[in-house]
């Protein structure tokens, strides 16, 4: 019976795959707002209620394909933020190594990355399921301005009085024990550092920026400083 069972599972674990791979087709050739159960059903050889098996709606399938998404861009930055610190960086270098690792695996994925950071999808409405693994890459970079702030410190960043409740509202909510001011920063610099990212991947550095990655380098620097991050 454990064999059946296993088999069964193996079985189930392919067919999810190649359900999602061929979603993720139809994303880059038409987006997301075009992606229909019925489509991905049809090029896959499958009838409509088989594939309702797997993915019920639509919008599940979405989520899926979402939290995928979020789980590689982050574990790319994880790596590359272990990596750094395996090498003995300092925080500013690693944070200089996550925002590259996010801008790399955006242009090696930009479908993926225009479905979770692009236009919304008509009438769709993330779950609470797609928090956790949205939150990887920030929460990498919070972690190395925390390492920072616990040992050599920060410079603050000024923060208005009229901004100071809700930084603090956000600093309970996310960043427990850093300064409302580092908090405040971070949330610009993740802004700025997807609105980097989609300018060059969307096409509005077009006839405007050649050197795309200095630019972003010298961006992330100066995003580091923007936390109070020490140069070295």
């Amino acid at each position: 019976m454990s064999t059946v069972r296993g088999a069964r599972e193996r079985a189930r674990i392919e067919v999810t795959a190649a359900i999602k791979d061929e979603a993720r087709r139809m994303l880059a050739a038409e987006g997301a707002a075009k992606l229909s159960l019925r489509a991905v059903a049809r090029e896959l050889g499958m009838v409509s209620s088989a594939l309702y098996r797997y993915f019920p709606s639509r919008d599940e399938l979405l989520t899926a394909l979402i939290v995928d998404a979020y789980d590689s861009v982050g574990a790319a930055a994880e790596r590359a933020e272990a990596a750094a610190r395996a090498d003995g960086a300092p925080p500013r270098a690693r944070w200089l190594a996550i925002c590259e690792a996010f801008r790399s695996w955006a242009l090696a994925h930009p479908h993926e990355y225009a479905l979770i950071y692009g236009s919304p999808v008509p009438g769709y409405s993330a779950p609470l399921d797609t928090v956790g693994p949205a939150s990887r890459v920030g929460n990498t970079l919070i972690a190395v301005v925390r390492t920072a702030y616990e040992g050599r410190g920060l410079a603050l960043p000024p923060l208005p009085d009229s901004l100071r409740p809700e930084a603090v509202r956000m600093t309970a909510d996310f960043a427990e024990g850093l300064p409302p001011e580092v908090t405040a920063a971070l949330v610009v610099a993740w802004a700025q550092l997807a609105g980097m990212v989609s300018f060059e991947l969307f096409g509005q550095f077009n006839r405007v920026v050649e050197d795309r990655a200095g630019l972003f380098t010298h961006a992330a620097g100066q995003l580091a400083q923007g936390v109070g991050l020490p140069a070295v």
